[in-house]
């Protein structure tokens, strides 16, 4: 078995996700956004809009400022000259991705889905599926709020546990959705309107979905997920798709006797990883990018404490008083190393990308991390067309920071 250093480990899946590559001279092209997806292979969706929606982000952390309207035009919307690169699924967990990939999401190699606790809704309310489709294929794209409307109603929404009292029509369009039948045609805002998926993906996606096998899928998932992290536990790869353990191991095993993955032993971790053997072992890696908490290069915590050294949580459902650093914390990446973090809120009305609190790593350079940093949020404020950082004095980084951006 190989052995590998902990800092060739790190340059590999820095590497792997992007961050070897210099951001591009001029406007990023749709040709950069389909370079990046073929590496990290997914853009995960979040609800969170307090900076940037999480979808929007990695991109902007490996390619700079770009046009948010080439991962629209991708996600939802379809032409001759511009087809539809990609599609909402349940992947690491809603997400979008590349449409080929669609398809073996449905192949059985992944854990059994939440709305997988709709079934019984759907099974003895037959007509209510039928009626739904009827109404999604005469009006979609469209709502679950409009289908409720179309059908005379959906029921009361009681008003507690907010986002999650959903009526049955929308429990069960998100059965429908989980199943494959619908997608999402387009959004208005972060909602999402429901389509059949016939008209929406390609007739070789839907036939690929009744012919691929689980074993297949998680195969390829695998195969996919290596790629997107370079050097990775068993664990990290299953993280990657969320799949079944038995599905996963076997795949494995099955991509280390086919020679595509490669066993080592990376000094430091505990547990046996592979290593994709096209990933390559970039020289250094510099440059610099901001993070959000949904990002594929940290989002499987231990991971990034592996790697990183850098312990890391997202502490949006933590109450106020509780937090150690912040609401909305992205990690700063310098030079290969994550040397910092900023809980970011971006002021809309105000027009300002406001810093609530800045921290440094213990071993970081604080004056060259304030310096890199405060550049980096002046380009992030610039591509969300806001006038001005302001940094609350709050975290051992602020100080430096609030002199940087000035």
């Amino acid at each position: 078995m190989q052995k590998m250093s902990a800092d060739v480990a790190r340059r590999i899946a820095l590497g792997a996700q992007g961050f070897a590559d210099a951001r591009p001279d001029s406007a990023p092209t749709r040709r950069h956004l389909q370079k990046v997806l073929s590496r990290i292979r997914l853009l995960q969706l979040d609800s969170v809009n307090v900076a940037v929606r999480a979808h929007y982000m990695p991109l902007f952390s490996r390619l700079g400022a770009y046009a948010p309207s080439l991962v629209d035009s991708a996600a939802w919307s379809h032409s001759v000259r511009k087809p539809r690169l990609l599609v909402e699924y349940w992947a690491h967990e809603a997400s979008l991705v590349p449409v080929e990939d669609w398809p073996l999401l449905h192949s059985g190699a992944k854990r059994p889905g939440w709305w997988k606790n709709y079934t019984a809704i759907a099974e003895r309310s037959p007509q209510l599926v039928d009626d739904i489709l009827a109404v999604v294929k005469e009006l979609g794209p469209v709502g679950a709020g409009a289908i409720e409307k179309a059908l005379a109603g959906g029921g009361p929404r009681a008003k507690e546990h907010w986002g999650w009292n959903w009526s049955e029509v929308k429990k069960v369009c998100e059965y429908l959705f989980g199943e494959g039948v619908l997608t999402t045609g387009s959004r208005r805002g972060f909602e999402r309107l429901y389509d059949l998926s016939e008209r929406v993906l390609p007739p070789e996606a839907l036939a690929r979905r009744l012919s691929v096998s689980a074993e297949e899928g998680a195969r390829e998932l695998v195969a996919r997920a290596a790629t997107a992290l370079g050097v990775a536990t068993e664990p990290d790869l299953r993280d990657y798709y969320r799949l079944q353990p038995g599905r996963s191991r076997q795949a494995v095993a099955e991509l280390v006797e086919a020679g595509v993955l490669e066993p080592v032993e990376v000094q430091g971790w505990a547990a046996p990883a592979y290593r994709h053997v096209e990933a390559r072992v970039p020289r250094r890696i510099t440059g610099r990018a901001l993070l959000c908490p949904f990002d594929p290069l940290i989002w499987e915590r231990a991971r990034t404490e592996r790697i990183f050294d850098f312990f890391y949580r997202i502490e949006i459902y933590v109450p106020a008083p509780k937090r150690v650093h912040g609401y909305y914390v992205f990690p700063f990446l310098l030079d290969g190393e994550l040397v910092g973090r900023v809980d970011l809120k971006a002021d809309r009305a105000a027009g300002v990308l406001r810093v609530q609190a800045a921290y440094s790593e213990p071993t970081a350079d604080v004056g060259r991390v304030a310096v890199e940093l405060a550049a980096e949020l002046r380009h992030m404020a610039d591509w969300l067309e806001l006038d001005d950082v302001e940094v609350v004095p709050k975290g051992d980084l602020a100080p430096a920071l609030k002199v940087g951006v000035r």
